[in-house]
């Protein structure tokens, strides 16, 4: 990233100016000063993003590739710290999944993409959160073998195009836009920028991760405003947006005492690494998924307009602890409050009463299915 000198400041990306050039708040955000919203406000850039193509600038993540002989050995590599299937992943897809510790808790989840171009076969390109993200380097360093390397990429920005306008804006520069599916990986050239493309996203809509390098950033940002559906779009309405998407946020709904099967994320790990193993924690995840969590991640609907927020305890209807929530907030699409949080497994069944201690005062709830908004995925 285009960081400053004094390392006592926070970091910048390459699209700063920008940010404070369309009137952004700006506050740290994991050793970033990042855009929280804009003039418009967080309820306006959510909707937008749902209606159009809203633009967040995500470079704050953490980017790299492990660099290995061939598929095979990065492959294996990188099973050994992962519950996913990544030896199977082909030529330009993509898969979501978990660092895990030997208890079977999430260090952090993370994008693996196989790029599209044989020639590149034994890279893994990796998308990393980032509050983790020297961590997540450390961890892998210490744990790859030999002929496997991590390359950081810090040279590269990350932009995301989210919404249902967003396909029709990018296949005006490159029309291999529009016929990508779900989780897939594609090098496009946007004007005359050269971008590798991921048809994914963080919102639950359909929509674009463009990695691109820190010098190009800004004329591709520019490139991108200039469209008529195209607005930027600060943290504050990528959190309520991935909240209605029922999408996990690490440190919040995801942690080093969660395992997948928990958070509701067994469906990132494919049937031969059920049956194998071979990742950390497998004792504990396989007789999850046999048995069933003591927990277990739940969409909850309070009653009324008070939102319930991070830390809000859940009680059952005769008044004992069942759970705490994890994420919350007013839904604008959903439009009401919305929240996400753990329940005692017997709890944990769509339609079940409860109660939410709110300041003080018991307040009347539901378990719901997750996602509160549907997703919007190309399929």
């Amino acid at each position: 990233m285009a960081g400053q000198s004094n390392d006592d400041l926070p970091l910048r990306t390459p699209l700063y100016e920008r940010h404070v050039a369309l009137g952004a708040r700006m506050a740290p955000f994991a050793g970033y000063e990042m855009p929280i919203q804009y003039s418009k406000g967080i309820l306006h850039e959510h909707l937008h993003t749902r209606a159009a193509a809203g633009l967040f600038d995500v470079s704050h993540m953490g980017q790299a590739v492990l660099v290995g002989p061939d598929h095979a050995t990065t492959a294996a590599a990188l099973e050994a710290l992962v519950p996913a299937d990544i030896a199977g992943l082909g030529l330009g897809r993509q898969r979501y999944t978990q660092f895990l510790n030997e208890q079977g808790g999430i260090l952090d989840d993370l994008m693996v993409a196989r790029g599209p171009d044989p020639a590149d076969d034994g890279k893994l390109m990796l998308v990393v959160n980032a509050g983790c993200k020297e961590s997540d380097y450390v961890h892998l360093n210490l744990n790859l073998p030999e002929e496997v390397k991590l390359q950081r990429n810090d040279d590269r920005a990350l932009l995301a195009l989210q919404g249902p306008q967003a396909a029709a804006v990018l296949a005006r520069y490159d029309e291999a836009a529009a016929g990508m599916g779900f989780m897939t990986v594609a090098a496009l050239t946007i004007g005359d920028i050269s971008t590798l493309v991921s048809r994914s996203g963080y919102t639950g809509e359909d929509g674009y991760e463009i990695s691109v390098a820190n010098g190009d950033a800004v004329a591709l940002w520019d490139l991108l405003m200039s469209q008529p559906e195209v607005e930027p779009v600060g943290l504050g309405a990528r959190d309520s947006l991935r909240l209605e998407a029922g999408l996990c946020l690490y440190g919040h709904d995801i942690n080093q005492e969660t395992s997948p099967v928990e958070a509701g994320l067994s469906w990132s790990i494919q049937k031969r690494r059920r049956t194998d193993g071979g990742f950390p924690g497998y004792r504990r995840i396989v007789g999850e998924l046999a048995e069933g969590p003591l927990r277990q991640r739940v969409g909850i609907l309070p009653q009324g307009r008070a939102p319930a927020r991070e830390g809000t305890q859940i009680l059952d209807a005769s008044g004992e602890l069942i759970g705490e929530v994890t994420s919350g907030g007013f839904g604008p699409t959903a439009e009401g409050p919305i929240a996400m949080g753990y329940v005692v497994r017997d709890f944990a069944a769509v339609g079940t009463d409860i109660q939410l201690s709110v300041r003080g005062k018991l307040l009347p709830a539901s378990i719901v299915p997750l996602p509160f908004v549907a997703h919007r995925y190309k399929r």
